[in-house]
């Protein structure tokens, strides 16, 4: 910065800029009140219906997210423009504080276009002899405003470069940056362009102490959006492939490993989150990143160009966060081209690691050499872009291909088709020196985000979404594969609490199922918002008599069926719920199909059960009621979310189904008995194992039916309902007993004689 353009400075502006900020987020943080309490609060009570439920619903949650981002961002910038303007003041004060100094020393200040110059204030033919006589003076003056000046410079640069940092982040909408002071946001692109430089040291040159202050810098800033955008940019696409390709190379790394081998699954987790922030950025340089990293994707990247490709490295940096959900579909596109190439179209496998490569992955769970794996993790934490992904095609009829219908005729597979029924996955092991499962555990949890729209692990919210078409084609598209080969959860169990969540989150859709409703009048007992997945009778029954082999399947769905029944009870039982929405205006019909409803999904479930049980014996009982109990802490406080109500289920205008969630509901006082029968169970107070005896299950399920029966009619101050819970009861034993008939029937061949 010149002196004089400090000197003669109109800091007024500054000022009027920084007033203006501080006023829009005063505005921005009234908004956002606003669009949280209203817009989102509303949108989450409201009824919603059809398109309005699987579009409206969510663009207004993203819209009341925007506002969030905009305040955040004006924030931000509000305190930069303020941190910026105080201390060019102050820088100006001491400038011109120091030039009256030395004006009362007979010294000048003169400035001019690319600096200045100190001189004494003396005619010109005695100056020379006067500056001679004074340079300590004239040095000392000089030395001060050249420091004021560069720190002037310093701030003003510095909040440029922050400042069009925070701007380019997002072309559309807000980032959500969020920065106490300049000095942090401009600290946060320091920092990134150093732990960037560390990284492209070649990894036989880094250091102990720079590995740590590496590691330890992206766990600090990992979901900081300017630090992780500046490290991704700087250290390039090629420039990260190579850093962790190095890094695991015993050859090249061998003494940093020989200390930090311990350490590398942190660094890659660490390193793993950044990019994943980074991705979210859309500035040109990360724009290009993300362009060239799945260019890379078939890119040999290993010692003298052979293996590994870059996407067997790459998807090993995407097991953690969440990445733009353009990037990963696009990559996933790549990727799928690369698996074709290297596997005929898939006739056979591929990504086979032998015992002289390194190890890619650094979790333990697998050798990630298998690009599918990591690339799959990735999809359980971003569901849209697992979702779309899924639903992709992976072979056309027209390819050249050895997937064939029962006519002998080429058929066109997706995505979901190929992985989960025709992939000849690698032989891999992990650290223990077992089968690794982690390809095919990573796509179950990659379903459940894609089938349900939320990350695999977490339960549903009030924002999430209701069902989409391109959601429940993929759940279709499971169920029938399920019920045509079962194996493919059976022989997977680890699969088994993926797959049981999806289940839970599809309830209305089963029970609609499952009633054989030609013309559709039980759409109003098992009402839906959204989009509804149409599945054939036979094909349920198959899928629940599977799930129900897998505790944690079983527990998932056993306990989703059990809270989505007590809602029902409570919206169909509730007076004031309109005309239009009634199923039956006979009571007592609409209680026993509810509670037939129930008994089927529940008596098909505990069959699965029995046949396992009946072979393993009471451990297993044991582990069953394990499972159910350890749901108690799962929906703590939550129970009306479990099968995702709020999100399939239709809220009545009055409240009926939103009424799931508090304490002495029917939903929660069912729940309450089934967690305290399980907890005693598991602990060995059980009566006849159910494997052995699967009519146990019969009493134990009329009682919890009738009890949420009762409970609901008392909510809803129906004193006329005196025989509501026998009406429960009756209705629970059919479809309980219906079950045994329904699974003889359509499913002989997954019972075994034991």
């Amino acid at each position: 910065m010149d002196l004089d353009a400090l000197r003669n400075a109109d800091l007024s502006l500054l000022d009027d800029a920084v007033e203006d900020w501080s006023t829009m987020v005063g505005d921005l943080e009234t908004l956002m009140d606003a669009a949280e309490k209203g817009l989102r609060g509303a949108a989450n009570k409201a009824s919603w219906a059809g398109y309005n439920a699987t579009v409206s619903k969510e663009f207004i949650g993203k819209t009341a997210g925007e506002f969030t981002d905009a305040h955040s961002q004006a924030s931000s910038i509000h305190k930069i423009l303020q941190d910026t303007r105080d201390e060019l003041k102050t820088y100006k004060g001491q400038l011109r504080d120091a030039i009256e100094r030395g004006r009362l020393k007979n010294l000048t200040v003169i400035g001019y276009e690319g600096g200045f110059t100190v001189t004494t204030n003396v005619p010109p033919e005695g100056r020379a002899q006067q500056d001679q006589d004074n340079k300590g003076e004239i040095t000392a003056l000089r030395d001060e405003i050249q420091n004021i000046l560069e720190q002037a410079t310093t701030s003003d640069n510095s909040a440029n470069t922050v400042l069009m940092a925070i701007a380019d982040q997002s072309r559309l909408g807000f980032s959500d940056v969020d920065y106490a002071d300049r000095d942090s946001a401009a600290k946060a692109l320091k920092d990134a362009e150093e732990l960037a430089d560390l990284a492209k040291q070649k990894p036989e040159d880094l250091s102990v102490a720079e590995f740590d202050r590496l590691n330890r810098g992206l766990k600090e800033n990992a979901d900081d959006p300017l630090f992780a955008e500046r490290f991704a940019t700087r250290l390039g696409p090629q420039g990260t492939l190579d850093f962790w390709t190095g890094i695991n190379d015993p050859h090249s790394a061998w003494k940093i490993g020989q200390q930090r081998v311990d350490q590398y699954d942190d660094l890659q987790k660490n390193l793993s989150l950044t990019l994943a922030t980074a991705s979210q950025s859309d500035n040109t340089g990360m724009t290009q990143w993300k362009s060239t990293m799945i260019d890379l994707v078939d890119k040999p990247v290993g010692r003298n160009g052979g293996f590994p490709l870059g996407g067997q490295v790459m998807t090993n940096l995407m097991r953690w966060g969440d990445f733009d959900d353009r990037f990963l579909v696009d990559y996933g596109d790549k990727l799928i081209e690369t698996e074709k190439q290297f596997t005929g179209n898939g006739r056979h496998g591929a990504w086979q690691r032998t015992g002289m490569d390194p190890l890619l992955n650094r979790t333990g769970t697998d050798s990630g050499w298998d690009p599918m794996t990591g690339y799959l993790k990735a999809l359980s934490n971003s569901p849209d872009a697992a979702t779309e992904f899924f639903n992709d095609t992976f072979v056309t009829k027209d390819e050249d291909h050895d997937f064939k219908n029962d006519k002998g005729k080429r058929e066109t597979l997706t995505n979901f088709d190929y992985l989960f029924e025709e992939r000849d996955w690698p032989m891999d092991q992990d650290d223990e020196g077992e089968d690794s499962i982690a390809g095919r555990n990573y796509l179950a949890a990659a379903l459940e985000a894609a089938t349900t729209g939320h990350p695999a692990g977490e339960m549903p919210t009030s924002d999430t979404p209701p069902h989409n078409t391109e959601q429940v084609k993929l759940m279709q598209s499971l169920v029938s594969s399920v019920s045509e080969q079962p194996s493919r959860i059976t022989d997977n169990g680890y699969m088994g609490d993926s797959i049981g969540q999806i289940a839970s989150e599809y309830l209305p859709d089963i029970n609609r199922a499952m009633t054989d409703d030609s013309d559709g009048d039980t759409d109003r007992l098992f009402p839906i918002a959204g989009a509804e997945a149409t599945l054939e009778h036979r094909d349920v029954t198959r899928f629940l008599f599977t799930v129900g082999q897998n505790p944690e399947g079983y527990a998932a769905v056993e306990v989703g069926q059990k809270a989505y029944m007590g809602n029902l009870m409570e919206y169909h039982l509730d007076p004031r719920l309109p005309a239009n929405e009634r199923y039956s205006n006979d009571p007592q019909f609409v209680v026993e199909q509810i509670a037939s409803g129930s008994g089927e999904v529940s008596g098909t479930l505990a069959q699965g059960r029995a046949e396992v049980v009946a072979q393993e014996g009471e451990e297993k009982d044991k582990a069953y009621e394990h499972s159910v109990a350890q749901w108690k802490n799962v929906i703590s406080g939550t129970v009306g979310t479990v099968t995702g109500v709020g999100t399939t289920f239709i809220v009545s205008p009055v409240g009926g189904a939103a009424a799931g969630g508090v304490a002495g509901t029917a939903t929660s006082v069912i729940l309450e008995e089934l967690f305290k029968d399980a907890e005693g169970k598991a602990k060995g107070n059980a009566g006849p194992l159910m494997g052995q005896y699967w009519e146990s299950g019969l009493d134990s399920n009329n009682g919890y039916t009738e009890k949420a029966a009762e409970t609901a009619a008392t909510n809803r101050s129906r004193a006329d309902l005196t025989d509501v819970g026998e009406w429960a009861r009756v209705g629970a034993e059919r479809g309980f007993k219906d079950s045994g008939t329904n699974v003889i029937a359509m499913a002989p061949d997954l019972k075994t004689d034991v």
